[in-house]
């Protein structure tokens, strides 16, 4: 999830951006907005998407409210100063390309607007505060936590090695599965697993149906993906995902223990996952990128079926 390279520098008709430099970021001192744009604080979504599956792993196994809700706050902070660190790390990579496409040639680093020093810097900060919390939670997470710094470095480059780069996007985004699941139990067992691999599937999906933004424009400056070795074939790619999803989401209740009221809830982010498969439109960019938003939606019914589940 690049969060957008779509729309030509060349002279090309330019599509819809996603990109929003207004609102309250624009109420930030002038020199605080470059670096809340390198963040993405202008879009939300990613740190969402980031936050969920720690979200599905705390409905599931907190042992109870008080600890539930703690591990909500520090998982959600989390969520945004790592999504923060991990655009940084994508931009550092992807500067020179994101020159060349009018949709990202406006980024801070792309631009000039902040330097790849200034960058580094930044970036240290970032990781500072993400290790401060960490270390709110036990060892186990720990040791979770240092190993998911190494698929976050690895997807930039994974795009242009691979037609697979949302797999190692995949194995980033749904690390809050274990490691959430790890904080609310202290252990790494059968449900987190599972759970890991439902997010993983839901991750390969939704950002293969980001990705049909950029489909052309990956074309042309070499970057690699699933929309684009997928092509029209990506509605069957996404049922395997998303059934593989709802699957693995009910394999992790079942070993869960949990109740009859999980079941039927389940029902409704599996419609809205259907809901997304049939109105996808490859080559309708702005439709794309509603589908995936409405991942956050998706995500937050996941979270309530196991909150139903242990009524």
């Amino acid at each position: 999830m690049d969060m957008g390279r779509s729309g030509r520098a060349n002279g090309g008709v330019i599509p819809h951006t996603d990109i929003r430099a207004r609102g309250w970021v624009a109420q930030l001192p002038q020199g605080c907005r470059p670096y809340a744009l390198l963040m993405r604080l202008d879009r939300p979504i990613g740190a969402w998407l980031l936050f969920l599956p720690g979200l599905w792993a705390f409905a599931m196994a907190a042992p109870g409210w008080v600890e539930g809700l703690r591990l909500v706050l520090l998982f959600g902070l989390g969520a945004v100063v790592m999504r923060g660190a991990g655009c940084v790390v994508n931009d550092l990579w992807d500067r020179d390309l994101d020159r060349k496409v009018t949709r990202t040639a406006g980024r801070p680093l792309a631009s000039g607007a902040v330097r790849p020093r200034q960058a580094l810097a930044f970036l240290g900060a970032l990781l500072a505060i993400g290790l401060a919390i960490l270390l709110q939670l036990n060892p186990l997470c720990w040791l979770l936590g240092v190993v998911s710094l190494v698929p976050v470095v690895l997807y930039p480059l994974a795009k242009r090695v691979t037609d697979f780069p949302q797999a190692v996007l995949g194995l980033t985004f749904s690390w809050a599965a274990p490691m959430g699941y790890a904080a609310a139990t202290g252990r790494l067992d059968a449900p987190g697993l599972a759970l890991y691999g439902a997010a993983f599937l839901w991750i390969l999906g939704y950002d293969t149906i980001y990705a049909h933004q950029d489909r052309e424009d990956d074309a042309l400056v070499g970057v690699r993906s699933t929309a684009r070795r997928f092509g029209e074939r990506t509605g069957p790619f996404l049922v395997f995902c998303y059934a593989g999803t709802v699957a693995l989401m009910l394999l992790a209740g079942a070993l869960a223990g949990m109740g009859p009221l999980f079941w039927p809830a389940m029902l409704l982010p599996a419609g809205v996952l259907a809901w997304q498969v049939r109105r996808l439109d490859i080559h309708d960019p702005a439709l794309c990128l509603k589908l995936f938003q409405r991942n956050r939606e998706v995500g937050l019914l996941v979270a309530l079926a196991f909150l139903a589940g242990r009524l």
